[in-house]
């Protein structure tokens, strides 16, 4: 992952801040994760995030020659929203070798070992680690 690709601007923004202040981050990307359309994704093409407590699902397709995450979370889980936000936004213009490429502790390297608990930081472990594989199976 490059310093100049949008999950490292992530990461720097995240470690700039005082932990109190990553965790109000998190909370402000939880309210941008992007609604999707009714449709857009075709039922059978969402996988459910087992790692996390919440209802959390994810949609990794090749639309022409862009790699498309999507993520659906609820509104009631704020932190494990924020964190599909994150890779939602960070992933997105990234080539198939580029995703694959994000090392599998990215979310132990935005600092919130000290504002959540390791379970969430597993769950969005589970949410890379899902879109990862999804990945390969586009390219191979």
């Amino acid at each position: 992952m490059s310093a100049t690709s949008t999950l490292g601007s992530i990461r720097e923004d995240f470690l700039a801040l005082e932990v109190p202040d990553r965790l109000q981050l998190l909370l402000e990307f939880s309210d941008s994760l992007p609604d999707v359309p009714e449709g857009a994704v075709p039922e059978d093409h969402w996988e459910r995030v087992e790692e996390c407590q919440s209802p959390v699902f994810i949609s990794v397709v090749r639309e022409s020659d862009d790699i498309v995450v999507r993520a659906s979370a609820p509104a009631e889980a704020p932190t494990t929203r924020g964190f599909a936000s994150i890779l939602v936004h960070g992933l997105r213009g990234l080539t198939a070798q580029e995703i694959l490429d994000v090392p599998a502790d990215f979310p132990l390297s935005l600092g919130l070992q000290n504002a959540v608990s390791m379970l969430r930081l597993r769950g969005m472990s589970g949410m890379l680690w899902r879109i990862k594989r999804h990945v390969e199976e586009l390219v191979a």
